[in-house]
Protein backbone atom coordinates (compact mmCIF):
# COMPACT_ATOMS: atom_id res chain seq x y z
CA UNK A 1 0.00 0.00 0.00
CA UNK A 2 1.06 3.41 -0.36
CA UNK A 3 2.40 5.54 2.69
CA UNK A 4 0.45 8.28 1.71
CA UNK A 5 -2.87 5.99 1.30
CA UNK A 6 -4.10 6.79 5.06
CA UNK A 7 -4.79 10.58 5.55
CA UNK A 8 -3.34 11.73 8.88
CA UNK A 9 -7.32 12.56 9.76
CA UNK A 10 -7.24 8.95 9.86
CA UNK A 11 -4.20 7.71 10.96
CA UNK A 12 -4.77 10.21 13.80
CA UNK A 13 -7.90 8.02 14.80
CA UNK A 14 -7.03 4.87 14.29
CA UNK A 15 -6.50 2.95 17.24
CA UNK A 16 -5.90 -0.39 16.21
CA UNK A 17 -5.17 -1.65 19.75
CA UNK A 18 -8.60 -1.30 20.00
CA UNK A 19 -9.33 -4.79 17.42
CA UNK A 20 -8.10 -7.94 19.18
CA UNK A 21 -6.69 -10.04 16.77
CA UNK A 22 -9.27 -12.61 17.17
CA UNK A 23 -12.27 -10.08 16.46
CA UNK A 24 -9.99 -9.23 13.13
CA UNK A 25 -9.67 -12.88 12.33
CA UNK A 26 -13.72 -13.65 12.39
CA UNK A 27 -14.29 -9.81 10.46
CA UNK A 28 -11.60 -11.58 7.74
CA UNK A 29 -13.45 -14.76 7.45
CA UNK A 30 -16.83 -12.99 7.31
CA UNK A 31 -15.45 -10.95 4.26
CA UNK A 32 -14.14 -14.07 2.67
CA UNK A 33 -17.73 -16.22 3.17
CA UNK A 34 -19.43 -13.56 1.72
CA UNK A 35 -16.89 -13.42 -1.34
CA UNK A 36 -17.22 -17.09 -1.73
CA UNK A 37 -20.95 -17.29 -1.64
CA UNK A 38 -22.07 -14.48 -3.75
CA UNK A 39 -19.10 -14.99 -6.30
CA UNK A 40 -17.67 -11.16 -5.91
CA UNK A 41 -14.57 -10.46 -6.63
CA UNK A 42 -13.50 -7.43 -4.68
CA UNK A 43 -14.91 -6.03 -1.20
CA UNK A 44 -13.93 -3.22 1.31
CA UNK A 45 -15.05 -3.17 4.51
CA UNK A 46 -15.02 -0.82 7.70
CA UNK A 47 -15.65 -0.53 10.96
CA UNK A 48 -16.20 2.97 13.26
CA UNK A 49 -16.81 2.56 17.25
CA UNK A 50 -17.59 5.71 19.36
CA UNK A 51 -17.05 7.55 16.47
CA UNK A 52 -13.44 6.75 15.29
CA UNK A 53 -12.23 3.91 12.52
CA UNK A 54 -11.18 1.07 14.37
CA UNK A 55 -10.48 -1.04 11.07
CA UNK A 56 -10.00 -0.96 7.37
CA UNK A 57 -10.10 -3.71 5.54
CA UNK A 58 -9.95 -4.88 1.50
CA UNK A 59 -9.90 -7.92 -0.16
CA UNK A 60 -9.55 -9.49 -3.70
CA UNK A 61 -9.03 -7.89 -7.00
CA UNK A 62 -9.95 -4.17 -8.54
CA UNK A 63 -10.14 -5.46 -12.02
CA UNK A 64 -9.68 -8.20 -14.73
CA UNK A 65 -6.00 -8.26 -14.69
CA UNK A 66 -5.70 -9.21 -11.03
CA UNK A 67 -4.44 -6.36 -9.30
CA UNK A 68 -5.42 -6.16 -5.71
CA UNK A 69 -8.18 -4.84 -3.62
CA UNK A 70 -7.30 -2.16 -1.50
CA UNK A 71 -7.72 0.13 1.29
CA UNK A 72 -6.79 2.99 -0.89
CA UNK A 73 -8.37 1.49 -4.39
CA UNK A 74 -10.71 4.39 -6.00
CA UNK A 75 -14.20 3.31 -6.26
CA UNK A 76 -17.35 4.70 -6.63
CA UNK A 77 -19.24 6.40 -4.05
CA UNK A 78 -22.37 6.01 -5.84
CA UNK A 79 -25.28 7.45 -3.86
CA UNK A 80 -23.08 7.48 -0.62
CA UNK A 81 -22.76 11.34 -2.41
CA UNK A 82 -26.04 12.23 -1.23
CA UNK A 83 -25.16 11.81 2.22
CA UNK A 84 -22.10 13.31 2.15
CA UNK A 85 -24.12 16.18 0.12
CA UNK A 86 -26.36 16.75 2.64
CA UNK A 87 -23.43 16.83 5.10
CA UNK A 88 -22.25 20.23 3.70
CA UNK A 89 -25.18 21.21 3.54
CA UNK A 90 -26.35 21.49 6.96
CA UNK A 91 -22.83 23.01 7.60
CA UNK A 92 -24.58 26.11 5.37
CA UNK A 93 -27.80 25.82 7.59
CA UNK A 94 -25.29 26.19 10.50
CA UNK A 95 -23.55 29.09 9.05
CA UNK A 96 -27.37 31.07 7.98
CA UNK A 97 -26.54 30.80 3.87
CA UNK A 98 -29.38 27.74 3.23
CA UNK A 99 -32.77 27.62 5.08
CA UNK A 100 -34.04 24.21 4.90
CA UNK A 101 -37.80 25.51 4.49
CA UNK A 102 -37.02 28.08 2.59
CA UNK A 103 -38.50 27.36 -1.56
CA UNK A 104 -36.06 26.37 -3.78
CA UNK A 105 -37.62 29.33 -6.23
CA UNK A 106 -36.01 32.29 -3.60
CA UNK A 107 -32.97 31.16 -4.47
CA UNK A 108 -33.06 31.38 -8.24
CA UNK A 109 -32.38 34.82 -9.67
CA UNK A 110 -35.43 33.37 -12.17
CA UNK A 111 -37.60 31.18 -12.76
CA UNK A 112 -36.35 27.19 -12.85
CA UNK A 113 -38.42 26.49 -16.26
CA UNK A 114 -36.73 28.92 -17.71
CA UNK A 115 -33.09 27.89 -17.40
CA UNK A 116 -34.59 25.26 -20.00
CA UNK A 117 -32.92 21.80 -20.48
CA UNK A 118 -29.19 21.57 -19.14
CA UNK A 119 -27.15 17.85 -19.72
CA UNK A 120 -25.12 18.80 -16.75
CA UNK A 121 -28.24 19.42 -14.87
CA UNK A 122 -31.95 18.34 -15.33
CA UNK A 123 -34.56 19.03 -17.74
CA UNK A 124 -36.52 22.06 -16.03
CA UNK A 125 -37.61 23.65 -18.80
CA UNK A 126 -39.94 20.47 -18.51
CA UNK A 127 -41.74 21.70 -15.18
CA UNK A 128 -43.39 24.93 -17.29
CA UNK A 129 -47.00 24.91 -16.41
CA UNK A 130 -46.48 23.04 -13.38
CA UNK A 131 -45.92 25.96 -10.58
CA UNK A 132 -45.61 23.16 -7.47
CA UNK A 133 -41.67 23.31 -8.40
CA UNK A 134 -42.25 26.80 -6.03
CA UNK A 135 -42.77 24.64 -3.20
CA UNK A 136 -39.84 22.17 -2.93
CA UNK A 137 -37.39 23.65 -0.60
CA UNK A 138 -34.31 21.83 0.31
CA UNK A 139 -35.92 19.61 3.62
CA UNK A 140 -37.92 18.21 0.62
CA UNK A 141 -35.22 17.62 -1.28
CA UNK A 142 -33.38 15.96 1.15
CA UNK A 143 -36.36 13.83 2.49
CA UNK A 144 -36.81 12.45 -1.26
CA UNK A 145 -40.50 13.99 -1.39
CA UNK A 146 -40.04 16.10 -4.35
CA UNK A 147 -42.48 14.22 -6.49
CA UNK A 148 -39.61 13.63 -9.07
CA UNK A 149 -38.90 9.95 -10.95
CA UNK A 150 -35.59 9.16 -9.84
CA UNK A 151 -33.82 10.76 -13.08
CA UNK A 152 -36.10 12.28 -16.19
CA UNK A 153 -34.58 9.72 -18.64
CA UNK A 154 -36.65 6.73 -16.19
CA UNK A 155 -39.88 8.70 -17.27
CA UNK A 156 -41.77 6.63 -20.48
CA UNK A 157 -40.96 9.70 -22.67
CA UNK A 158 -37.82 11.38 -20.93
CA UNK A 159 -39.39 14.10 -19.54
CA UNK A 160 -39.36 15.98 -16.13
CA UNK A 161 -42.91 16.00 -14.21
CA UNK A 162 -43.85 15.90 -10.17
CA UNK A 163 -46.08 13.05 -9.73
CA UNK A 164 -47.34 13.83 -6.08
CA UNK A 165 -47.72 17.32 -4.27
CA UNK A 166 -44.47 17.77 -3.12
CA UNK A 167 -43.41 17.14 0.70
CA UNK A 168 -46.53 14.52 1.03
CA UNK A 169 -44.79 11.16 0.44
CA UNK A 170 -41.23 9.44 0.01
CA UNK A 171 -40.27 8.65 -3.83
CA UNK A 172 -35.99 8.34 -4.22
CA UNK A 173 -35.12 10.96 -6.73
CA UNK A 174 -31.55 11.43 -7.48
CA UNK A 175 -33.03 14.06 -9.63
CA UNK A 176 -34.57 16.10 -6.91
CA UNK A 177 -30.59 16.18 -5.23
CA UNK A 178 -29.35 18.04 -8.61
CA UNK A 179 -31.98 20.56 -7.89
CA UNK A 180 -30.62 21.41 -4.75
CA UNK A 181 -27.09 21.76 -6.24
CA UNK A 182 -28.49 23.97 -8.96
CA UNK A 183 -29.84 26.31 -6.56
CA UNK A 184 -27.17 26.55 -4.40
CA UNK A 185 -24.19 27.18 -7.79
CA UNK A 186 -27.34 29.65 -8.98
CA UNK A 187 -28.57 31.49 -6.22
CA UNK A 188 -25.48 30.92 -4.07
CA UNK A 189 -23.05 31.58 -6.51
CA UNK A 190 -21.07 28.33 -4.70
CA UNK A 191 -19.28 25.77 -6.97
CA UNK A 192 -20.48 22.72 -5.79
CA UNK A 193 -17.57 20.33 -6.22
CA UNK A 194 -15.17 23.20 -4.12
CA UNK A 195 -17.58 23.21 -1.16
CA UNK A 196 -17.95 19.58 -0.92
CA UNK A 197 -14.04 19.43 -1.00
CA UNK A 198 -13.75 22.33 1.57
CA UNK A 199 -16.22 20.88 3.70
CA UNK A 200 -16.50 16.78 2.82
CA UNK A 201 -12.92 15.94 2.03
CA UNK A 202 -10.31 18.32 3.45
CA UNK A 203 -12.15 18.42 6.46
CA UNK A 204 -12.44 14.65 7.20
CA UNK A 205 -9.08 13.71 5.77
CA UNK A 206 -11.01 12.10 2.70
CA UNK A 207 -7.15 12.39 0.25
CA UNK A 208 -8.76 10.25 -1.85
CA UNK A 209 -11.53 11.52 -2.74
CA UNK A 210 -13.63 13.85 -5.26
CA UNK A 211 -16.79 15.45 -6.52
CA UNK A 212 -15.63 15.02 -10.27
CA UNK A 213 -12.39 12.65 -12.05
CA UNK A 214 -9.17 13.46 -10.68
CA UNK A 215 -6.33 11.95 -13.42
CA UNK A 216 -4.12 10.63 -10.62
CA UNK A 217 -6.78 8.34 -9.55
CA UNK A 218 -6.41 6.82 -13.11
CA UNK A 219 -3.30 4.24 -11.40
CA UNK A 220 -5.41 2.82 -8.53
CA UNK A 221 -8.88 2.61 -9.53
CA UNK A 222 -11.32 -0.32 -9.33
CA UNK A 223 -13.57 -1.57 -12.25
CA UNK A 224 -16.41 -3.43 -11.66
CA UNK A 225 -18.49 -6.79 -12.20
CA UNK A 226 -21.91 -7.20 -13.12
CA UNK A 227 -24.27 -9.00 -11.51
CA UNK A 228 -24.12 -11.91 -14.60
CA UNK A 229 -19.84 -10.80 -13.94
CA UNK A 230 -19.02 -8.71 -16.94
CA UNK A 231 -16.36 -6.71 -16.32
CA UNK A 232 -17.30 -2.89 -16.26
CA UNK A 233 -14.60 -0.36 -16.60
CA UNK A 234 -14.53 2.84 -14.07
CA UNK A 235 -16.68 5.71 -15.44
CA UNK A 236 -14.77 9.16 -15.39
CA UNK A 237 -17.12 11.19 -14.28
CA UNK A 238 -16.01 14.36 -15.32
CA UNK A 239 -19.32 17.01 -14.13
CA UNK A 240 -19.93 17.53 -10.62
CA UNK A 241 -23.15 15.86 -10.08
CA UNK A 242 -23.93 15.36 -6.25
CA UNK A 243 -26.61 12.22 -6.87
CA UNK A 244 -23.64 10.31 -7.16
CA UNK A 245 -20.55 11.62 -8.62
CA UNK A 246 -17.87 11.15 -5.80
CA UNK A 247 -14.81 8.68 -6.66
CA UNK A 248 -13.05 7.84 -3.11
CA UNK A 249 -11.81 4.64 -1.24
CA UNK A 250 -13.12 3.10 2.19
CA UNK A 251 -10.51 4.13 4.03
CA UNK A 252 -12.22 7.65 2.80
CA UNK A 253 -15.43 7.13 3.53
CA UNK A 254 -14.91 5.42 6.91
CA UNK A 255 -13.48 8.76 7.75
CA UNK A 256 -16.49 10.54 6.75
CA UNK A 257 -18.95 7.44 8.49
CA UNK A 258 -16.89 8.50 11.64
CA UNK A 259 -17.11 12.13 11.30
CA UNK A 260 -21.23 11.98 10.68
CA UNK A 261 -21.77 9.60 13.52
CA UNK A 262 -19.95 12.23 16.17
CA UNK A 263 -21.08 15.64 14.24
CA UNK A 264 -17.87 16.56 13.04
CA UNK A 265 -17.94 20.47 12.38
CA UNK A 266 -22.01 20.69 12.87
CA UNK A 267 -23.39 22.13 15.84
CA UNK A 268 -25.65 19.55 17.94
CA UNK A 269 -29.19 20.56 16.14
CA UNK A 270 -27.69 20.27 12.97
CA UNK A 271 -26.76 17.07 13.62
CA UNK A 272 -29.58 15.98 14.97
CA UNK A 273 -31.42 17.28 12.18
CA UNK A 274 -29.90 14.63 9.84
CA UNK A 275 -30.79 11.70 11.53
CA UNK A 276 -34.22 13.24 12.61
CA UNK A 277 -37.21 11.07 11.31
CA UNK A 278 -39.12 13.46 9.28
CA UNK A 279 -41.07 12.05 6.76
CA UNK A 280 -42.31 7.92 7.38
CA UNK A 281 -42.19 6.08 4.38
CA UNK A 282 -45.14 4.06 3.35
CA UNK A 283 -43.89 1.99 0.84
CA UNK A 284 -42.78 -1.70 0.86
CA UNK A 285 -39.33 -1.28 -1.00
CA UNK A 286 -37.34 2.03 -2.14
CA UNK A 287 -37.84 0.72 -5.71
CA UNK A 288 -40.08 1.29 -7.94
CA UNK A 289 -40.35 5.30 -6.64
CA UNK A 290 -44.35 5.39 -7.28
CA UNK A 291 -45.31 1.97 -6.01
CA UNK A 292 -48.61 2.17 -3.40
CA UNK A 293 -48.26 3.28 -0.34
CA UNK A 294 -49.65 0.67 2.41
CA UNK A 295 -51.25 0.93 5.32
CA UNK A 296 -49.52 1.80 8.76
CA UNK A 297 -49.41 -1.86 10.39
CA UNK A 298 -47.89 -2.99 6.95
CA UNK A 299 -45.00 -0.49 6.58
CA UNK A 300 -41.38 -0.82 7.55
CA UNK A 301 -40.76 1.43 10.96
CA UNK A 302 -38.46 3.78 8.70
CA UNK A 303 -38.12 7.55 8.01
CA UNK A 304 -36.19 9.60 5.91
CA UNK A 305 -34.23 11.65 7.52
CA UNK A 306 -31.78 14.62 5.65
CA UNK A 307 -29.96 12.30 2.69
CA UNK A 308 -30.53 8.57 5.41
CA UNK A 309 -32.93 6.64 6.02
CA UNK A 310 -33.38 6.21 9.62
CA UNK A 311 -34.62 3.30 11.60
CA UNK A 312 -34.38 1.35 15.54
CA UNK A 313 -33.66 -1.99 16.29
CA UNK A 314 -31.95 -3.58 18.64
CA UNK A 315 -29.76 -1.40 19.57
CA UNK A 316 -31.84 1.62 19.17
CA UNK A 317 -32.06 4.43 16.65
CA UNK A 318 -30.20 3.84 13.45
CA UNK A 319 -29.77 5.66 10.21
CA UNK A 320 -28.25 3.78 6.82
CA UNK A 321 -27.61 5.01 3.36
CA UNK A 322 -26.54 2.46 0.24
CA UNK A 323 -25.16 3.32 -3.05
CA UNK A 324 -25.80 1.04 -6.02
CA UNK A 325 -25.37 0.93 -9.92
CA UNK A 326 -24.74 -2.18 -12.11
CA UNK A 327 -21.51 -2.99 -11.04
CA UNK A 328 -21.43 -1.35 -7.45
CA UNK A 329 -22.48 -2.23 -4.11
CA UNK A 330 -22.40 0.41 -0.90
CA UNK A 331 -24.11 0.72 2.22
CA UNK A 332 -23.35 2.74 5.55
CA UNK A 333 -25.31 1.27 8.58
CA UNK A 334 -24.87 3.70 12.31
CA UNK A 335 -25.99 3.60 15.06
CA UNK A 336 -26.53 5.87 17.56
CA UNK A 337 -25.62 3.88 21.03
CA UNK A 338 -21.38 3.77 21.05
CA UNK A 339 -21.20 5.70 17.56
CA UNK A 340 -20.83 2.65 15.41
CA UNK A 341 -21.02 2.05 11.66
CA UNK A 342 -20.36 -0.67 9.53
CA UNK A 343 -19.32 0.69 5.84
CA UNK A 344 -18.84 -1.63 3.09
CA UNK A 345 -17.84 -0.59 -0.36
CA UNK A 346 -18.05 -3.23 -3.56
CA UNK A 347 -16.56 -3.24 -6.62
CA UNK A 348 -19.35 -6.40 -7.52
CA UNK A 349 -23.01 -5.82 -7.65
CA UNK A 350 -23.11 -9.11 -6.02
CA UNK A 351 -21.65 -8.85 -2.84
CA UNK A 352 -24.89 -7.08 -1.49
CA UNK A 353 -26.62 -10.30 -0.67
CA UNK A 354 -24.03 -10.72 2.08
CA UNK A 355 -24.34 -6.90 3.20
CA UNK A 356 -26.90 -8.23 5.88
CA UNK A 357 -23.89 -11.16 7.38
CA UNK A 358 -21.22 -8.35 6.90
CA UNK A 359 -23.30 -5.65 8.84
CA UNK A 360 -24.04 -8.08 11.88
CA UNK A 361 -19.97 -9.73 12.06
CA UNK A 362 -18.81 -5.67 12.52
CA UNK A 363 -21.32 -4.07 14.81
CA UNK A 364 -23.86 -6.71 15.76
CA UNK A 365 -27.79 -6.97 14.66
CA UNK A 366 -28.83 -3.24 13.81
CA UNK A 367 -32.26 -3.76 12.35
CA UNK A 368 -31.46 -2.30 9.10
CA UNK A 369 -34.21 -2.90 7.02
CA UNK A 370 -32.91 -5.03 4.55
CA UNK A 371 -36.12 -6.45 2.61
CA UNK A 372 -36.91 -2.92 2.03
CA UNK A 373 -33.62 -1.86 0.60
CA UNK A 374 -33.32 -5.12 -0.98
CA UNK A 375 -36.57 -6.61 -1.83
CA UNK A 376 -35.69 -9.05 -4.39
CA UNK A 377 -33.45 -10.33 -2.20
CA UNK A 378 -34.25 -10.63 0.95
CA UNK A 379 -37.72 -11.70 0.71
Amino acid sequence: MRKWAIGPALAAILPLHAMTPHRTAKIDAAAHDAMARTGSRGLAIALIDHGKVVLVRAYGIRNAAGAPLETDTIMYGASLTKTMFAYAVMQMVDEGKVDLDRPIADYLPKPLPEYGNLDAYGNWADLAGDERWRRITPRIILTHSTGFANFSFDEPDGKLRIHFDPGSRYAYSGEGIILLQFALEKGLSLDAGQEMQRRVFDRLGMINSSAHWRPDFASHLADGWTDEGKVVPHDERSHVRLAGSVDTSIADVANFAAGLVRGEGLSAPARAEIVRPQLPIATLSQFPSFQPEVPPGKRFPISAGLGVITFSGPQGPGFFKGGHDDQTANTMVCVERGQKCAVILSNDVRSERAFPDLVRSLIGETGAPWRWEYPAQFR
